[in-house]
């Protein structure tokens, strides 16, 4: 990392020289950048630029980025664009495939507000409970907003709690909508991964993108406009799996196979192979059928026939075969792999943006739009020898598939205009986002033959409607005085929709749900006994207990001031009240200033305090399952915040999330060099801060009554639970960092410009202080599962820490060109492993437990995109280029690894003595980490695009 690091700012610095040096003796004229336009957040004066805020705003011109960028949704444009946010997308990880986490400073994606032409986003109805960074948290969905609808995004980089409201703590991305008219655009783009690691690593072509976007504005009136903006998306899969290893077939497989070509099912003949009335007629068939797998030998066809009972061909028949029915199947292990890369996604977004006169002082508004995404990721591959496996309808086994239907509405309508000297606007936003789970190719393995193949595994919902009045007015007061007022009204609901039946019951071997009473030999098994699961594979879905529909409200008020004490010296202070309905009141300020040391050297230093209420999403998922021990029913899964069982176990009713920030830098221009640079460190404290457990399990054994572990049984059994994990206010953290940005631009003549930017950004996040825990749980030894080693990772380590970008746009008469270089700094993988190849996987002692902390470390890697356009006319534009030019990959993953793990002696000392095999790959399914990625798996995409100008 220290190599790349140097490499990339001395490449960065010679590049800056270089350029000044000619840009101070060619440049002759002064063009108006988009860092200079009038900024909508940040601050409530609508005069100030986002050279002249006393907190840093990123202005980023969209509308240029969707020309030349390799890069055409929301959050990658910003991936790439922006160091210190970060977006990537995941693999294998059931509805987080389909909607990218974001985050900003490093924290997490529900810890920065997302705002539509200035008013609340509504977030997604998504939480993310898998295997990815954002890990227990609920963001906005960026890519329900077609980037090709978008003028500029302006970035706050800073704690706004007190200005906006919950979850602006790491800062506000604004997103601002077109308002263009009389011009109709259009864009069409074609690519795809050319890469050495396309189509499971044979090389080629694969994830085929098509995208097609439209937008038109005419006026209204005099003054006002509407501008639409329609977009088409079809994205096809990648692959980036290697042959499957491992056993697949068995010789019941082999045998079953054989009846199958010949019209027998055997599997069909039972449900229970322990009692059904078929016995004799499946040994039957077995024999038959037997002597057609020609590579058994003598002996083993010997045995076959011999054998007279299920228990005996049991024996004879659990071993593997697979390299032998491979080769009769005429299949190979590629066959079996998984889909591991980027998701299937077609998608149709529709945006509106719209401004208009109601009276000559009154002037009305109304934008918002509807984006439509079908989704499909796959999951872990069945093979044929699993018992979850259905092979009566899925003889070679089946890749299940977990597709999506996600509808994002959004709508927002006001008006605005003048009393006396108080401008005003009022208005009213909605926003819808509903997610709702079809499981194909898939079965339910414990369901009667012949089994389904499609699930509805239902649905979760979340909406938010925000009515917000506010106020601002200049007085003459010193060199000037902004006060800006208001209030917002905020109401939400989550529902979760319940599955069809058949997507989430255990069925006996009558089609009948299992209960505590149901005998072992009514529970349906595969052929050598082993008792098969409920629910669709990969995805069971939501039961009838698990449906819900909750809803809260809140209040708010405000104060938002600037004083300009003289021409250099400026002074904020902003104070924001919430009320919600769930949790109880906040109270918020932020104190900020700015000092112009010169006309072009700016100090600026803020600090405020802010919040985040807990989502309705957090607080009330749930998604269990029912297991029978001993003939009792337990329930297992996640819990929501208000069920018996955290009440029982001691987790209380979540709260707000508080912190406090503090931040300082400085802004410089060098007007003769065209030359611009920011510089901020900030420092951010988060105290209760949300975090999804891992899983609390109830102590098996027998206790002496009202020993601690007597009574976490206890605490258990009252909530008729096995098995839980929670949301819950587990930690506190700091996060420290600095960022830098350095701009340079140069018009050498009316033909010939350059555009660069150079942005650094440092950040490391940790956690402060003691678990906040349960004393039921923390005595009985558990306290370790409320914020676990991986959870640590997920939370500190899991998004890159250091990030740098350099960008360069050329102009030079009709040609274009961006060369990009994004340096995306190492992470940690949650997973453990003998990473330094010593024997051993290192632990510690934490909180009186051995605990694997050795991780793999993927090294930091440097992306170059590349992109050369053309414009034939004024009204035509081609672009190709290349995203990843270089088809760089992450660092392989670690295949299967004999290790010693840590463990305590009876001394307490920490020994390795226990032996066990570590696959990461998953059987070499996952090269690279499924959990962490800098910058995806999925190498060099090429594309071209047509733009359009009429």
């Amino acid at each position: 990392m220290k190599k790349n690091y140097q490499k990339i700012v001395l490449v960065g610095a010679l590049f800056f020289v270089s350029a000044n040096v000619f840009a101070q003796t060619n440049d002759s004229l002064s063009v108006k950048s988009v860092d200079e336009v009038k900024i909508t957040v940040g601050s409530r004066n609508k005069a100030r630029v986002a050279t002249d805020t006393p907190v840093p705003v990123d202005v980023i011109n969209i509308g240029s980025q969707s020309v030349l960028s390799p890069q055409t949704d929301l959050n990658q444009i910003l991936n790439y664009a922006a160091p210190s946010f970060t977006s990537n997308s995941t693999t294998v990880a059931d509805g987080t495939d389909h909607v990218d986490p974001a985050q900003l400073r490093g924290l997490g994606p529900d810890q920065v507000l997302v705002l539509l032409n200035g008013k609340r986003r509504h977030t997604s109805s998504l939480v993310n409970i898998n295997g990815s960074p954002g890990r227990g948290s609920v963001g906005t969905d960026l890519n329900a907003i077609p980037a090709f609808a978008i003028e500029r995004l302006e970035v706050l980089r800073d704690g706004a709690s007190a200005q906006y409201g919950s979850d602006a703590i790491a800062g506000v991305i604004n997103v601002v909508m077109k308002k263009n008219t009389n011009a109709f655009t259009a864009a069409i783009t074609g690519g795809g991964f050319n890469s050495k690691g396309a189509n499971d690593h044979y090389g080629g072509w694969d994830g085929g993108k098509y995208q097609l976007d439209l937008n038109y504005g005419t006026k209204i009136g005099k003054s006002g406009f509407i501008n639409f903006t329609a977009n088409l998306l079809s994205r096809d899969d990648t692959r980036r799996a290697k042959a499957a290893t491992g056993e697949i077939f068995n010789a019941y497989n082999a045998i079953e196979q054989r009846a199958l070509e010949n019209g027998v099912n055997i599997s069909s003949l039972f449900e229970n192979i322990n009692n059904t009335p078929n016995t004799t007629q499946i040994i039957d068939y077995i024999h038959k059928y037997a002597p057609s797998v020609s590579y058994f030998t003598a002996a083993q066809q010997a045995g076959i026939q011999s054998a007279s009972t299920i228990s005996e061909l049991q024996n004879l028949l659990k071993g593997d075969v697979t390299e032998n029915e491979l080769a009769y199947r005429g299949l190979a292990r590629d066959d079996f792999n998984m889909r591991v890369g980027q998701s299937k996604l077609g998608s149709g977004q529709f945006f509106v943006n719209s401004e208009f006169d109601i009276s000559s002082a009154v002037r009305g508004y109304a934008f918002g739009g509807i984006s439509y995404r079908s989704g499909n990721a796959a999951g872990f591959y069945r093979r044929p020898n699993q018992n979850r496996t259905s092979t009566s309808i899925y003889p070679n086994g089946f890749l299940p598939e977990i597709a999506s239907d996600v509808i994002d509405l959004s709508f927002a309508a006001g008006f605005k205009g003048k009393l006396g000297n108080i401008n005003y606007d009022i208005s009213n936003t909605f926003g819808q986002n509903t997610f709702d789970y079809t499981i194909k190719n898939t079965a339910n393995a414990s369901m009667r033959y012949p089994n389904k193949r499609e699930f509805d595994a239902g649905g979760l919902g979340f909406s938010q409607n925000t009515i917000n009045a506010d106020f601002d007015t200049k007085i003459d007061w010193l060199k000037g005085f902004n006060v800006a007022f208001g209030g917002e009204m905020r109401f939400e609901k989550y529902k979760i929709e319940n599955g069809e039946e058949a997507s989430w019951a255990l069925y006996d071997i009558n089609g009948n749900i299992q209960t505590p009473t149901t005998v072992a030999i009514l529970k349906p098994t595969d052929f050598l006994g082993a008792a098969r699961p409920g629910g669709a594979q990969v995805f069971p879905g939501f039961r009838p207990e698990n449906a819900l529909n909750k809803g809260r409200h809140s209040v708010a008020v405000y104060v938002d001031t600037e004083l300009d004490v003289t021409d250099r010296w400026l002074m904020s202070a902003a104070l924001r009240f919430e009320n919600y309905s769930d949790f109880g009141s906040t109270f918020n300020y932020k104190l900020a200033t700015r000092y112009k040391l010169t006309d072009h050297i700016n100090l600026r230093a803020a600090h405020s305090t802010g919040f985040r209420a807990p989502s309705l999403q957090q607080m009330y998922f749930n998604a269990t399952a029912t297991q029978f021990v001993g003939g009792v029913p337990y329930e297992v899964g996640t819990f929501s915040n208000d069920s018996d069982a955290a009440r029982y176990l001691g987790i209380p009713q979540l709260k707000q999330e508080e912190s406090t920030s503090y931040s300082a830098g400085f802004t410089a221009k060098i007007p003769q060099a065209n030359l611009t640079f920011t510089v901020d460190g900030y420092y951010i404290k988060i105290k209760n801060r949300v975090v999804l457990t891992d899983q609390f399990s109830r102590p098996s054994g027998t206790y002496p009554v009202g020993s601690d572990f007597w009574n976490l049984q206890a605490a258990f059994d009252k909530a008729n639970a096995n098995a839980a994990t929670f949301f819950a206010n587990a930690i506190d953290t700091q996060t420290k960092g600095i960022e830098g940005v350095v701009s340079h631009k140069a018009n050498f003549s009316e033909r010939f410009s350059l555009n660069s930017d150079f942005a650094v950004t440092v950040s490391k996040t940790n956690r402060v202080g003691d678990i906040h825990g349960s004393d039921v749980l923390i005595k009985a030894g558990q306290v370790n599962r409320y914020y676990s080693e991986s959870s640590r990772v997920y939370l500190e380590e899991a998004v890159p820490r250091f990030k740098a970008s350099l960008n360069n746009a050329l102009e030079i008469d009709k040609f274009s060109l961006l060369l990009r270089n994004v340096y995306f700094g190492e992470v940690t993988d949650p997973n453990t492993m003998d990473a330094n190849g010593d024997g051993i996987v290192s632990g510690e002692i934490i909180n009186g437990q051995a605990v694997a902390t050795e991780h793999p470390v993927w090294g930091g890697k440097v992306i170059t995109d590349l992109s050369v356009g053309y414009k034939f006319s004024k009204n035509l534009k081609l672009t190709i280029g290349a995203n990843n030019l270089f088809d760089i990959y992450p660092d392989k993953n670690y295949g299967p690894t004999v290790v010693k793990t840590p463990s305590l002696d009876s001394s307490g000392n920490l020994v390795y003595v226990n032996t066990s095999t570590i696959d990461l790959s998953n059987q070499n399914q996952f090269i690279y980490s499924r959990n962490v990625s800098q910058f995806g798996m999925n190498g060099r995409f090429l594309f071209a695009r047509v733009n359009l100008n009429f």
